[in-house]
This record gives C-alpha cells, sequence and structure tokens, in this order.
C-alpha cells in the first residue's frame, strides 16, 4: 500500500485466491470503517488472483475504483447500491506496476517469478526480457551462463510438449490458444481422434498406468476438455475418460503442483464418492479414469423427473452425498465447486449417488493450467456458493460443501437456485449481498420441518448454519416425515 492510513503494508499471494477491498468486516485487505476511509464502500471490489495472473473488478461502489488513474466502475449519481449493483461492470487485468485506488487508498501491484533454474525471485520484466522456451522462466544470470557450464539450457524451438505446437496436428499455436495442448479446429471437430491418440501414448506420459483403455464414445464436453467412456482392455470394465487441457504451456512444476493435489483424490476410496483410477499426462494434456456411473448427473434425473424431485427421493440422494462428504472432510479434502452436475449415480432403480471430481477443477485452477482466473468468461459461476467461498477461495473449510450440497437439495425439490441471479446482475455480488429465498416460497408443499433444516443450512451470514456434513445428515433425518 503507497497511499493511505495503512501506507506501508504488504500483502503478499502465491496461490489461488480472491480478495474482497472494502470496509466491511469480511473483507481481506479490510479497510478501516472510519471518517479518512468513508468514499470507501463495504464490498468495494473483487481483486481475483491466480498467480501471475490478477485481475479486478467494481461492485458498483460509491466514489469508484481506478486503475491508473482511470476510473473502471462507480454507480451513478441518484442510484441506489442495488441498482449499481445490477449494472455490469467488466474486468480488468492487473500486470506488474499497476496501481489501483480506492479513496485515498492506494495499492500497487508487483508481480515476481522465480527462476526455474536457481531459484532468485524475479519481477516479471526481467522474466519478460529473459530466455524462455521449453516452459522455462529463466533470470538474466542464468540466461548468461553458456551451455554445459552451468544450469542446462532448453533446447531452442517449439516442441508439443512446450505447448508452442498443436498435440493433435503440430500446427504452430499463437496467442490464447498457446499452451493449450490442440488448435482450435482439432480442439472442435478431432477430440475424439485426439483421445485416442492420447490413449495410445499414455505409456510414454509421466506416470504407467495400470491397464489400457479402448475408447466407446464420447459423453460430453467442456471448456477445459471432453469425457469419454471407455474400456479397461484388463479387465472389461467402463470407465470414464476425461481429458483436460491446459490453457497455457504446461510446465513441470505446473504438472508436478496438479498432480500432487490429484493424489490426495485417489486416496478417497467410499461408496458415495466416484473413484478415481489412473491419472497423468502426456503431450501436454491431463487425462484420468473414473468410475463410470451410468445414471448420469442428478441435473439429467431431475430433467427426466420434469423439473424437480420427490421429497424421498431428493432427500435420499443427499443423504448419501453426505455421507460421501463427510470421509473426503475426514481425509482433509475439501470439494469447492459441488453441484448437482457432479452427482453421479450408478442406475435408475434404487440408485447409488456418488460424487466426483473432487479436487479436479480447483487443483486444475489452482495449478495455473487454466490460464484464467475464477473470475474469468470461461469459468463457473457461483450458484452453489457461499459467501464464505467468494471472500477466501484460498481457505475453503469443509463447511462449504456442507451449503453446496444444501443447496444442490434446495435445487431438487423446487428446480430453483437458492438465490435469485438477476440476468444483468454481478452474481458474485449478489452471493456477498443476499439470503438465500425460504425454500417453502419456491414450494409451499415442502414439509415445514424439512424446510426449517435447508434454510438453517443455507445460512451463511455470519456463519454457515451447519458446520459438518454429520451435522447437516442428521438433522435432515430428524426432519423426514414419519413412513
Amino acid at each position: 500500500m503507497t497511499a493511505g492510513a495503512l501506507m506501508e503494508r504488504e500483502y503478499a499471494y502465491a496461490e489461488r485466491t480472491t480478495c474482497i477491498l472494502g470496509r466491511a468486516p469480511d473483507c481481506s485487505p479490510v479497510l478501516p470503517d472510519d471518517a479518512d476511509h468513508r468514499t470507501v464502500s463495504r464490498h468495494h471490489c473483487l481483486v481475483d488472483i491466480n498467480p501471475p495472473d490478477i485481475r479486478i473488478r467494481d461492485f458498483g461502489s460509491l466514489n469508484g475504483t481506478y486503475v491508473n488513474g482511470v476510473k473502471i466502475g462507480q454507480r451513478q449519481a441518484g442510484q441506489t447500491p442495488e441498482e449499481a449493483a445490477a449494472t455490469p461492470f467488466s474486468e480488468h487485468d492487473l500486470t506488474h506496476g499497476d496501481k489501483i485506488k480506492l479513496g485515498n487508498t492506494v495499492f500497487a501491484v508487483a508481480i515476481r517469478l522465480r527462476c526455474d533454474d536457481c531459484g532468485r525471485s524475479m519481477l516479471v520484466e526481467a522474466s519478460a526480457n529473459g530466455y524462455k522456451a521449453g516452459g522455462k522462466d529463466q533470470c538474466r544470470a542464468c540466461r548468461a551462463v553458456p551451455s554445459g557450464a552451468g544450469p542446462e539450457q532448453p533446447s531452442v524451438g517449439p516442441t508439443p510438449e512446450d505447448g508452442s505446437r498443436c498435440a493433435g496436428c503440430g500446427r504452430e499455436l499463437h496467442g490464447d490458444q498457446r499452451g493449450g495442448g490442440l488448435c482450435e479446429s482439432c480442439h472442435s471437430t478431432d477430440l475424439v481422434e485426439f483421445a485416442r491418440f492420447l490413449l495410445r501414448k499414455v505409456s510414454e506420459g509421466d506416470r504407467a498406468p495400470t491397464a489400457t483403455y479402448t475408447l466407446v464414445r464420447e459423453l460430453g464436453r467442456g471448456g477445459m476438455g471432453a469425457v469419454f467412456l471407455a474400456r479397461n482392455d484388463v479387465t472389461g470394465k467402463s470407465v470414464a475418460l476425461k481429458m483436460m487441457l491446459p490453457r497455457v504451456a504446461s510446465r513441470p512444476d505446473a504438472r508436478a503442483r496438479f498432480m500432487r493435489e490429484i493424489d490426495l483424490s485417489r486416496a478417497l476410496r467410499h461408496r458415495n464418492i466416484a473413484s478415481l483410477y489412473d491419472a497423468g499426462s502426456v503431450r501436454g494434456a491431463f487425462y484420468f479414469t473414473v468410475e463410470y456411473c451410468p445414471g448420469g448427473s442428478v441435473d439429467k434425473l431431475v430433467a427426466r423427473r420434469g423439473g424437480k424431485l420427490a421429497v424421498d427421493e431428493a432427500v435420499s440422494l443427499a443423504l448419501q452425498a453426505l455421507d460421501g462428504l463427510d470421509h473426503a472432510h475426514g481425509l482433509k479434502v475439501v470439494h469447492r465447486d459441488l453441484s448437482p452436475q457432479n452427482i453421479l449415480l450408478t442406475g435408475e432403480r434404487s440408485p447409488v449417488a456418488k460424487i466426483c471430481d473432487f479436487g479436479l477443477a480447483k487443483a486444475f485452477d489452482e495449478a495455473g493450467l487454466s490460464g484464467l482466473t475464477r473470475t474469468g468468461a470461461a469459468a463457473g459461476k457461483p450458484w452453489f456458493m457461499p459467501r464464505q467461498q467468494v471472500l477466501n477461495f484460498k481457505h475453503a473449510k469443509p463447511d462449504v460443501d456442507v451449503w453446496a450440497l444444501a443447496a444442490s437439495l434446495y435445487w431438487m425439490l423446487t428446480g430453483a437456485l437458492p438465490r435469485d441471479f438477476p440476468v444483468r446482475r454481478d452474481p458474485w455480488h449478489v452471493v456477498l449481498q443476499t439470503e438465500a429465498v425460504p425454500i417453502r416460497q419456491r414450494n409451499p408443499a415442502i414439509p415445514t420441518a424439512l424446510a426449517d433444516v435447508i434454510d438453517h443450512a443455507l445460512r451463511d451470514q455470519p456463519a454457515i448454519g451447519f458446520q459438518s456434513a454429520v451435522e447437516l445428515r442428521q438433522a435432515l433425518e430428524q426432519a423426514l416425515p414419519p413412513g
């Protein structure tokens, strides 16, 4: 901080996180709630950090947020805070040396990297002017060492492993495609062929697989990759093959960090968690084989049922998912992205609910492989997030999963999200400023005792209603109507 009452304080972030700047006590950093800071709103702006990327967005503050003297957002004269929150303000990418001004307080942005060879800290200008190939960052000193006389110099010229060429067709990648594994053409048309190619090459990857696999058909695809039905050639068992494509060059340290996180997920073995079998990377892409659940996801079940589930069916699935959450939380693993889309079912008759994707999206994002901060256009939205997770993404605790599970149950019973998200209103600000709509306002047929439990579970001010999966499970069981 270079100006204001908190001048010379420094806040350092080495991992993926989000920060809300303002005067409210739940902000971080929190500015003093005194006469010198009255021009700063309680929840003034959001800073989204995914080192070395950083973005900022204004929340319709009374006096505006300025970046290098340019106003990036402010509510207009005569607007209420609610009206301002309905005004979309674009995100702004920040770079080294940028200055953020809130009232009389100024933050200066400094971005530092570490040399991959000697570990020396260096400002981004040094890295930008230094030698960079094969996904490596080198300081000037290491760059100056002649080949063979010191740290090994990376080979000059692009290779599929450094993310500079398409792993499918070999074309050189440019701009945002660089590091993404596939060019736009291959990503849109040849993802199945690339998956077959990847399966042939997995034995050359970072980890030896426990089996070979044959691709059967595509199950779906999204912004980071695709999911296929595959067959284990040793056992004949069906598995789901997930392929994730990094949006930035896949550096060795990022791959290692990602796989360390995945190892935590591989340790989860529970009836209500979809098992992760194999995991590895090859040609810049990451692959996983996961337990296949032929019943699909809960959101698909709800669609087949006409938009909502009966109380008995919805609560049964929620209780099973809570058992899975309790097991994961006991091993210190937090999902952080739980929704009806990643609660899977073994089948239609007496289905077993299984939570999937423990840690996958989170680990991919935190390793910097997404190339985007959480609030970017390709990222998810906080439909099933409590405010605690928006305020401090990095330190999300098990209770955020409990809230998300209650929100999923709410959606199963009503077909609606717990909060109202107006089309033009900033969804992150909605989470910070509004509470969940009581469930009986959505569906008056919900039994009162059950509604009370769900409404309590969806409180997130000042704390989340139920702190553990066991607490919510016990409350739901007691609220179930007899029989």
